[in-house]
């Protein structure tokens, strides 16, 4: 060999090809501003983050203490991919409040409910299986689906939640595998199913034979009105596999979710859970299991409402007060979160740079649009910041808005 050629640099490493389905992963717009918006100086909307003030620290500590001094051995040792028996056993006894008839075996215990949307997608999907979703929908979700190469058909969605008069009218026309819904608070606009529309949604899935995912993680947070029943309250025919979680209620961090579902789905949602990551972490399910024991986790979420209710009445007041005529808003009952239709035709992706200026973030909504995206819509999230502060906000971004429409 010359010296030439043994001087040379050496060739790159090869550049493996992604599999196709990763072009249709698109980056979380959502992920992408909060990397903006944790700046301090920023007043952000943008997250879906509940107050941390709220998380019952001291309690959870003592709890992981606990599981540690009293069965530290099993608590850090491999476990079942179902989840810990004690911990599914609690779930269905919690659930059944909510009108959800379930055995521990219909249980599967997850890394948060993102988890348990991507299970039910890894075993209900092949390639090209069509979805309905409301339009707009769940972002992340949007996001699993398309990882999974399915096809998504859209329907409209009102102050009462998913339009079920418009799926069935595009059910005589498309068969689905799945109907996808947030029937509490819905993420992004924060609206709430109907209860006439949860009886009329349970009857096509049954009618139709398709199935409903059923995502609630907000369905705790309720500070205004009455409580509605699960969809599942309504279906003897399993037809309906739910979707909850503990980082809404608890933390976030913890990473403690659960599916229930028809036993023999809940069987092959384990199995793909046993390729992914084996099982859901032992430590934090024993320890909220000691936590449940021994802490009034219905008197918890009596002081989470009240709070998060003042915080969504601060923003309205807020939006009242500060924004342009014709923006319009929605008025959640509870959740997190509220939709806002920005006036004369304005871009809410074009106007962030112009906020983020003014030191305020949100999250545009083009992205949760499955099909024929809009860009006069904005996410906004009242949960994770004082009525003050939220006040201040809104002035911003008012005063933002007004300069753009002149």
């Amino acid at each position: 060999m010359s010296a030439d050629a043994m001087s040379a640099p050496l060739p790159p490493p090869p550049v493996w090809r992604l599999a196709q389905r990763m072009s249709r992963i698109k980056t979380s717009a959502v992920r992408e501003i909060l990397k903006v918006a944790e700046r301090p100086d920023i007043l952000s909307f943008a997250g879906g983050l509940p107050a941390p003030e709220l998380f019952p620290l001291e309690a959870i500590a003592e709890a992981h203490a606990e599981a540690l001094a009293t069965e530290g051995r099993a608590a850090l040792q491999y476990s079942t991919t179902e989840g810990f028996g004690p911990l599914r056993e609690w779930i269905c006894g919690h659930l059944q409040n909510r009108g959800r008839q379930s055995n521990a075996d219909q249980v599967l215990i997850t890394n948060g409910s993102q988890q348990g949307i991507d299970l039910v997608a890894k075993v209900l999907l092949d390639p090209g299986d069509l979805i309905i979703v409301e339009n707009p929908s769940y972002l992340a979700a949007l996001q699993t689906f398309g990882a999974y190469e399915a096809r998504f058909a859209t329907v409209g969605s009102d102050d009462q939640g998913m339009r079920t008069d418009d799926l069935e009218r595009l059910l005589a026309t498309h068969k689905p595998k799945l109907v996808y819904v947030v029937a509490n608070f819905q993420n992004p606009k924060g609206t709430t199913l109907s209860l006439e529309r949860r009886r009329e949604l349970v009857r096509l899935a049954q009618q139709y034979r398709f199935l409903i995912l059923e995502d609630d993680p907000y369905g705790e947070l309720r500070f205004r009105g009455e409580h509605l029943p699960s969809l599942s309250a309504f279906d003897d025919e399993g037809v309906v596999v739910s979707l909850g979680t503990f980082s809404k209620t608890l933390a976030p961090g913890m990473r403690l979710g659960w599916v229930v579902g028809p036993r023999d789905f809940v069987r092959s949602l384990a199995i793909a859970k046993q390729s992914t990551d084996l099982h859901t972490a032992t430590l934090a399910q024993r320890a909220v299991v000691k936590l449940l024991a021994r802490f009034d986790y219905a008197a918890h979420l009596e002081s989470l409402r009240p709070v998060y209710g003042e915080r969504a009445q601060a923003m309205l007041d807020a939006l009242q007060a500060h924004m342009p005529a014709g923006t319009q808003w929605t008025h959640p009952e509870g959740g997190m979160f509220l939709w806002v239709e920005l006036p004369g035709g304005l871009d809410a992706q074009a106007l962030l740079p112009k906020a983020v200026e003014q030191k305020v973030a949100f999250v545009p909504g083009a992205p949760f649009f499955a099909n024929n995206p809009r860009p006069e819509f904005m996410r906004l999230n009242y949960s994770n910041r004082p009525p003050e502060l939220i006040t201040e906000g809104m002035r911003r971004l008012g005063a933002v808005i007004a300069a753009e429409l002149g």
